[in-house]
């Protein structure tokens, strides 16, 4: 079995030397190749040669955004006039992930242990027994995301919290608290929602405030608890969508405290959710904050929103 291993040498739960010992414990099993991302949609680039050359499965060292890199090399790879036709999860190399970011939202929506040496033995076992699950993605225009999506005070905090690090602060659950308490009293767009949803025959939602969008539970999380707007999304079904009617102190308050609980049930006239949702469109009257898996992407004025089914195959 031929195995590529991804590494983002700025994860932060590992070093130089737990590298080592990882790359021993999968040579063990696999005919294995490391790289070294050295930029910005680099992990991309890697995942869709080793994809395209024949490789069994991808293995990532980082957090979401190196995952969500190699997710997009990965289903972006042409596999050959032999493969074409078939499902992407089976055409395609399997992906497996070692946790080895701040928050490892993925990887611990699918179970793994925080710890690095657990997953990899998790993953370990997987490879050996040739276990793994196949899950759906989302894809918002031609990018696809394996967790989460959102426009609005979702993206702006996540731009907060991006700017707070190149300042060079850590990223910590409090830094994300306190983002987004700031993001809330700005009084951005709290007079004037700018967003409306559009699905294939229903009626738009209009005044929108922000958007979140989940492709599996939990949303992200504070420390060791899970934040959950959208508890019954899965990887098994469509997207579900929580969305904030407007961004008054007050409602707004009331709908984070409602997420943030260990009970977690936003409700009210405000909020609108959404439930296995294939296709929509999130379109904005003026340009708003873009995220995809906790990655701040820009600003957008029309994102266009796609369920994948039984797009990727995962060790776990």
């Amino acid at each position: 079995m031929r195995a590529l291993l991804v590494v983002n040498p700025k994860a932060t739960t590992t070093n130089e030397r737990s590298r080592d010992v990882l790359v021993r414990a999968l040579r063990s099993e696999v005919d294995l190749t490391v790289e070294y991302t050295m930029k910005r949609g680099h992990a991309a680039g890697l995942a869709r040669a080793a994809a395209e050359s024949g490789v069994d499965v991808v293995v990532t060292l980082g957090g979401d955004g190196t995952v969500n890199e190699a997710v997009n090399g990965l289903m972006t790879a042409d596999p050959g006039l032999a493969a074409r036709g078939t499902a992407p999860a089976f055409r395609l190399p399997a992906l497996a992930v070692v946790p080895g970011g701040s928050t490892n939202v993925f990887a611990r929506a699918l179970g793994l242990p925080r710890d690095w040496v657990d997953g990899t033995s998790v993953i370990l076992d997987g490879l050996r027994s040739g276990r793994h699950r196949v899950i759906g993605l989302g894809r918002a225009d031609d990018r696809y995301f394996t967790f989460t999506a959102g426009l609005g005070l979702d993206a702006a905090v996540v731009r907060r919290v991006e700017q707070a690090r190149l300042r060079g602060r850590t990223s910590t659950p409090s830094l994300y608290v306190r983002s987004m308490i700031g993001q809330i009293f700005s009084g951005e767009d709290r007079k004037s929602p700018p967003l409306s949803i559009e699905r294939p025959g229903e009626e738009p939602e209009t005044g929108l405030g922000t958007v979140i969008i989940q492709n599996t539970a939990p949303w992200t999380y504070v420390g060791d608890r899970a934040i959950n707007p959208n508890p019954d999304a899965s990887f098994d079904r469509g997207l579900d969508l929580l969305a904030v009617r407007n961004l008054y102190i007050a409602s707004t308050t009331r709908t984070v405290t409602q997420m943030v609980s260990r009970n977690a049930d936003p409700h009210g006239k405000h909020v609108l959710r959404l439930h296995d949702q294939a296709d929509f469109t999130v379109i904005a009257s003026r340009p708003q904050p873009f995220q995809l898996d906790g990655d701040y992407l820009g600003e957008r004025q029309k994102v266009h929103f796609l369920s994948v089914p039984e797009a990727l195959r995962v060790i776990c």
